[in-house]
This record gives structure tokens, sequence and C-alpha cells, in this order.
């Protein structure tokens, strides 16, 4: 059962990940992991999955900043938000490592980390997914959809398994 959820989520991060490139093709490029991203703001190729979708700049509730280091942490590590609240996640690198950060599921972050692992050179790009410089910052503009437990994790080499993951809580609206 393990492998089949394992190889589904694999597969749906794949094609969402081939769809973000293809529909980036006509004027960007697809970034490698540790490549700077040149673009000026956020990729609003809106995308639909099991932890929200590519949120409206125009909806942004609010602003919540991260910080990531060379510790392979994350600050906070925690981000409390509401279902269907759109926030402006700003991640910043305080290092002097490449860091990134890409939003999902455990199994979702889990299996892309092990494609990384097989593929270390893989090129992609989505929405959910921001590359840090050192001494930059990059931001994802993101709409929770759903309740529940969410992540982030660095899926640099090496990084995601010292421990750079966070966890994202989406409460119910109160009514």
């Amino acid at each position: 059962m393990a492998l089949v959820v394992y190889q589904s989520n694999l597969v749906r991060l794949l094609l969402l990940a081939a769809s973000a490139a293809s529909a980036l093709s006509a004027g960007d490029r697809v970034f490698a992991h540790g490549e700077e991203d040149a673009r000026h703001g956020p990729n609003l190729t809106f995308v639909e999955t099991a932890f929200g979708q590519t949120g409206d700049p125009k909806k942004v509730a609010r602003t919540i900043r991260v910080e990531a280091g060379d510790t392979m942490r994350y600050a906070p590590s925690r981000i409390v938000v509401r279902q269907g609240e759109t926030v402006r996640l700003v991640f910043k690198n305080v290092g002097k490592l490449n860091h990134e950060a890409v939003l999902g599921t455990m199994d979702d972050l889990n299996a892309h980390a092990e494609m990384m692992r097989q593929h270390p050179g893989m090129k992609h790009d989505a929405p959910f997914m921001v590359h840090v410089a050192p001494g930059s910052s990059r931001e994802i503009i993101w709409r929770f959809t759903q309740a529940g437990e969410f992540h982030f994790g660095c899926l640099e080499p090496g990084h995601f398994e010292a421990g750079m993951i966070g966890s994202i809580v989406v409460e119910r609206p109160v009514r």
C-alpha cells in the first residue's frame, strides 16, 4: 500500500512539475536546485493541489516571513493559517548555502526528496516552491484551501534529511 501511495504522489508531483515547466517555457527558464530564479516576482502559474492553490496577489490577507539558515532550520518552523486564507510567504536565506522552500504534504516532500536523490540535476519550477540564494528573498503566494497539517522543506541535497522542514497548520474558519 505504501509503495502505491508513494508512486501515486511521485507521478502527481512529476506531472505537476512538468506542466509548470511547460507553462513557463514560452518566456521564462526552468531552474535547477541551487540556481537562482531571475524572475522579479512569484510564479503565479495556476495550479491546484491537495494543500491549496496558487494565490491571487490582490487577495493576500497577510505576509509571513520565514528565515532559512545554514543550521538547516526555518524560523519560524510552524505557521498557522485559516482555511481559504491567501498568504504571501517570504523566504529569506540568512545563510551562505543555497536553500529553498517547497510546500506540500509530507508524502509529497518525501517523494520529491527521493526523486532529487535519484536525479540531483533535475530541473523544475512550480508556484509552490522557491529557490533562495544566499542573502536573497523569494516569495510564494498561496491560498490554503484545505484544512489540515502541511509542510515546507528544503530539498537541496542533505538539507531535508538534516531536518530542514517546517509545518503549516491550516485551521477551519470559525463559524
